[in-house]
């Protein structure tokens, strides 16, 4: 695999990206597959290596699995003989594998699965996940490495409340409860796009969901599922990111398929920072006002509808060649500043102080080696490459094979000097 990304930077940017599904949404998707024999077909599927890591997970756990990369449909269909241990040789890769334990319990009573991996921005423990499900009726030990759960007979309805709010306990807490035997009422659940994609996508195969994208959620469970195809909401994150890429090389550029009702926070940020958006019927449009520099800003992180984690870096590599100081606070996860070293390198003034990060912006920054250390790490630092005076060579890239459907061919379709070696 090639691991390096090149770039020549202070090249502006003109044409037009297409935003793809959603992967976060698509990881959130698939293990709901296990919940029926009946088969789920997914279109607008990005062709990413985390989704080929649970197309890896489902198929270990005997899911017939078709990809189709021409249309970006997925096919998945679990029989019967569906196998109950998640392996750690796949579920080290990726966080989002905890997600096939609710549907194993519904369904089958049983599930062992290693304890998850990913990026390393933080603890991201799985109590919340536990709790909610023994709330349900599993019970859990936790054994070499693995968690093994067990239902006596079928998971019973009741009401949850989560002390904060977590996508991965929301949705795994949603798929077991489809099949409980009963009433599940789900409170301070997080509001993501995400939650409310799995939702429509779970009435869709015949569930019982009422509250989607409210902090209460009501479940009514259901004994059989249904043949369904769902479209992938599309990716915000990435949207933010393209639109990031627009406004930090002052071009002017059309997004397709985007949709700013998924960001208001972020939309209203990047326009407080003087960048214009104007949504169509089919693009959004991204430049600077009047071509002016980029004004300083302060931003909290926080659950949805606040302004994403997600584009956290994003964001700070724009704010570092701002006019003032800005300030990030990131108060979802307490290790998600990795990637200011390497913008440090590249000539940014940013100091850290526990959470909170000053950034004070600078004229320009300088093409420099940089390490890429997490997925949204190395797209920030593919953005300061973009705006870099000189060339940016990124080292480790493979992160980004997770979260950006061929990064490299959209930006270069737009005028981008960037490739892979």
């Amino acid at each position: 695999m090639k691991e390096k990304i090149f770039i020549e930077g202070r090249k502006k940017l003109s044409g037009a990206i297409p935003i793809s599904g959603a992967k976060n949404s698509c990881l959130t998707l698939m293990p709901a597959s296990l919940l029926s024999e009946c088969a789920l077909t997914l279109n607008n599927v990005p062709n990413l290596t985390d989704v080929e890591t649970m197309n890896t997970l489902l198929r270990s756990l005997g899911c017939v699995v078709h990809y189709q990369k021409a249309d970006k449909s997925l096919n998945l269909k679990t029989s019967d003989e569906c196998l109950f241990l998640a392996d750690y040789d796949i579920v080290k890769k990726m966080r989002a594998s905890i997600l096939v334990l609710g549907p194993l319990l519904a369904r089958h009573g049983q599930a062992m699965v290693a304890l998850p991996g990913g990026c390393a921005i933080g603890a991201r423990p799985i109590n919340l996940h536990l709790m909610a499900l023994e709330a349900l009726g599993a019970r859990f030990s936790i054994e070499n490495g693995y968690v093994k759960g067990k239902v006596g007979s079928r998971l019973k309805g009741c009401k949850i409340e989560f002390p904060f709010q977590s996508v991965g306990a929301t949705a795994n807490t949603i798929m077991a409860a489809v099949l409980a035997k009963g009433t599940t009422e789900l409170l301070n659940v997080a509001r993501e796009p995400e939650i409310i994609d799995l939702c429509k996508c779970l009435k869709a195969m015949g569930c019982k969901i009422e509250g989607e994208g409210q902090s209460r959620i009501i479940i009514q469970g259901v004994d059989n599922l249904k043949t369904t195809r769902h479209s992938v909401v599309m990716d915000r994150i990435e949207l933010g990111t393209f639109i990031i890429a627009g406004a930090i090389t002052n071009s002017d550029i059309k997004l397709t398929g985007g949709n700013t009702a998924l960001l208001e926070n972020f939309i209203s940020k990047v326009s407080e920072v003087g960048i214009e958006i104007h949504q169509t019927k089919d693009y959004l449009q991204v430049k600077r006002e009047n071509s002016s520099s980029i004004k300083c800003t302060n931003i909290l992180t926080e659950p949805f509808p606040g302004f994403p984690t997600d584009l956290q870096a994003q964001m700070m590599a724009l704010l570092s060649i701002a006019d003032g100081v800005s300030k990030i606070e990131e108060q979802i996860f307490e290790n998600r500043f990795m990637h200011v070293p390497e913008l440090i390198r590249m000539g940014a003034n940013i100091e850290i102080s526990g959470r909170e990060a000053i950034i004070s912006g600078v004229d320009r920054l300088k093409g420099a080696p940089v390490k890429a250390t997490d997925l949204r790490a190395s797209v920030s630092l593919v953005l300061a490459g973009l705006v870099a005076e000189g060339q940016t060579e990124i080292d480790k890239v493979h992160h980004i094979d997770r979260g950006y459907e061929d990064i490299i061919g959209k930006l270069t379709s737009c005028g981008a000097v960037i490739r892979r070696y």
